[in-house]
């Protein structure tokens, strides 16, 4: 196989075409195979438009045509991920003592997918979700944005799918893959439901709609391969061997205990059993290894982990609002007018250092979007952006944040970014009555309410109330937000326009807490595997799920060993 690289076509192309393209790169050479391995836009000299391809080829007489092109060509060896431990079938699977089978907590893309491979492999896993299936759910979330009722325990945050199923369920990653997680990861939503592009495309992404239906699908794979998957089922305790709740919070230590207390936790602590509510009932679910897949919206279980002794800490995390504009604008400054309508709503990514010190960027673009309401504690709001997968909508949105760190949260310990978060939810809520809070970009410069909308309305989910922004942000960041909407502007025309809509807040953009792991992947506590977004280890769908699969591989790598 051969990898050619640089294949400029027109936006309008048909497959034909491409193949032809081939073709004459091979110096006429038909391919005896190919496909395509990334596909992006170039649109430097819009509105001429490209495509540009990078694509795997197989030729009869491969040597000979690498020979003849040289260094433009390469030959490619394909990476295929293999999960690298299984129980096999004589071993049996089926005798695997129950105490033994893997728990893992949170049906997120880290669980699923740590699930998935478990299953595959013989492991027989059992996943614990504290929300509903991904129907239920549905329902619920669609009650609570029409409503405006909440389930605190299945709503935007929690449930099956996790926090990305309510999102443009982007799959781009930065994480290296020299194992082939990430492709894998690709495959399989492939397989289960998600469009093939995803493959190949530059800025894959899914959709909320069809998401929904490939979570699924990979749900009814785990049971049928011998996997559990409990709904509505929250783990509110840990039982380790040396007894429960042995520690203090650290909010109810000084600093000089809490440091004190963790540096004298015995080395061997280990989990015996996860305490959990289910149906109503309380019990006790003996295990000796558990995948710890949480969001980092669950914040009552980060408390209870800290009570228990796992080492964990602060971490920087980003906070600001989202940003609407008119999808046409936004395509028209991305594609040039007069752009193709076969094109998908255009994306953007901007960033820029704030005079303050702090920089202000982009985040989490969704074109032709909604900006959705993602609460998930009563009395405090949070926002996020939300795409179908036709990226369809008359708006397109994007998070607008600067980072804050440890330095910035009035608190002591692993915790204080998630108290930093409730602050300024809770004055959101406040702020919008318990809507959106909503003002226009020339009233947020005034300080002053807006009282209408200027030549577009916003595209929301959840019901929103105009209100001064200023009121729930600090003033660093509006500060920054000031000055980085003017800075955008020059980047993008009419990005600071006077009627441009702000929402608030984006405050959950990722986890104000990392979960300390060692080199066998294990947390302070033995057994205990945290993996994820919520435990500080990823920052979305693709790289949570990747970071889900490395937790089952060291997993089974401490189940192979005493079986």
């Amino acid at each position: 196989m051969l990898r050619i690289t640089q294949l400029k076509l027109p936006v309008t192309h048909t497959r034909d075409d491409l193949e032809e393209a081939i073709r004459k790169k091979a110096g006429g050479r038909k391919p005896d195979s190919w496909r395509i391995v990334r596909r992006s836009i170039d649109a430097r000299k819009k509105p001429v438009l490209y495509y540009i391809y990078t694509i795997d080829a197989a030729f009869s007489n491969e040597k000979k045509l690498l020979h003849i092109k040289k260094s433009s060509w390469s030959k490619v060896e394909e990476i295929t991920y293999r999960f690298p431990y299984r129980i096999p079938p004589g071993g049996d699977s089926g005798l695997l003592p129950e105490v033994k089978r893997p728990v893992i907590v949170g049906a997120g893309p880290a669980g699923l997918f740590a699930a998935l491979v478990l299953a595959r492999n013989g492991f027989r896993p059992i996943l614990f979700e504290r929300g509903d299936e991904v129907t239920v759910r549905s329902a619920k979330v669609e009650s609570f944005w029409k409503d405006n009722v909440l389930d605190p325990e299945s709503n935007v945050q929690f449930g099956e799918g996790g926090a990305g199923t309510f999102s443009d369920g982007k799959l781009n990653t930065l994480v290296k893959d020299k194992f082939g997680r990430n492709r894998f990861v690709l495959e399989e939503f492939v397989r289960h439901g998600a469009p093939e592009e995803i493959r190949y495309d530059a800025k894959p992404h899914i959709g909320t709609n069809v998401l929904k239906e490939v979570v699924a699908s990979i749900r009814e794979e785990i049971r049928s391969l011998g996997g559990q998957v409990h709904f509505r089922t929250k783990v509110v305790g840990i039982v380790t061997n040396d007894g429960q709740d042995k520690y203090k919070s650290r909010q109810e230590m000084s600093l000089s205990e809490s440091h004190t207390a963790r540096l004298t936790d015995p080395d061997k602590r280990r989990i015996i059993a996860l305490r959990i509510e289910q149906d109503g009932r309380a019990r006790e679910w003996p295990c000796q290894n558990v995948i710890l897949a949480i969001g980092h919206s669950a914040r009552d279980t980060f408390f209870m982990l800290d009570r228990t002794g796992l080492n964990m800490h602060a971490k920087a995390f980003a906070m600001g609002v989202r940003v609407e504009h008119p999808a046409d604008m936004i395509n028209e400054s991305q594609y040039g007018k007069g752009y193709p309508d076969n094109l998908s709503a255009a994306s953007y990514k901007l960033t820029h250092q704030c005079s303050n010190g702090r920089g202000i960027y982009s985040f989490c673009m969704c074109p032709g979007g909604y900006v959705v309401n993602s609460s998930s504690e009563p009395e405090r709001l949070c926002i996020n952006g939300m795409s179908y997968h036709g990226r369809d909508g008359r708006n397109s949105n994007s998070a607008i944040i600067t980072t804050v760190g440890p330095e910035d949260y009035p608190g002591i310990g692993p915790l204080a970014g998630i108290e930093f978060q409730r602050k300024y939810e809770e004055l959101a809520w406040q702020a919008g009555s318990g809507r959106i809070p909503v003002q226009l970009l020339g009233d947020f410069r005034e300080g002053r309410i807006t009282t209408g909308f200027g030549a577009y309305t916003p595209a929301v989910k959840g019901s929103f109330q105009l209100a001064d922004l200023r009121s729930c942000l600090p003033d660093y960041i509006c500060q920054s937000l000031l000055e980085g909407m003017t800075a955008f502007g020059k980047k993008i025309r009419g990005y600071d326009r006077e009627d441009t809509i702000l929402l608030g807040v984006e405050a959950r953009t990722s986890s104000p807490v990392r979960i300390e792991r060692d080199e066998s992947g294990q947390g302070s506590i033995s057994g205990i595997f945290p993996c994820g977004e919520g435990a500080g280890y990823a920052g979305g769908i693709t790289s949570a799920a990747m970071d889900g699969l490395k937790a089952a591989e060291m997993l089974a790598a401490k189940m192979c060993e005493s079986i």
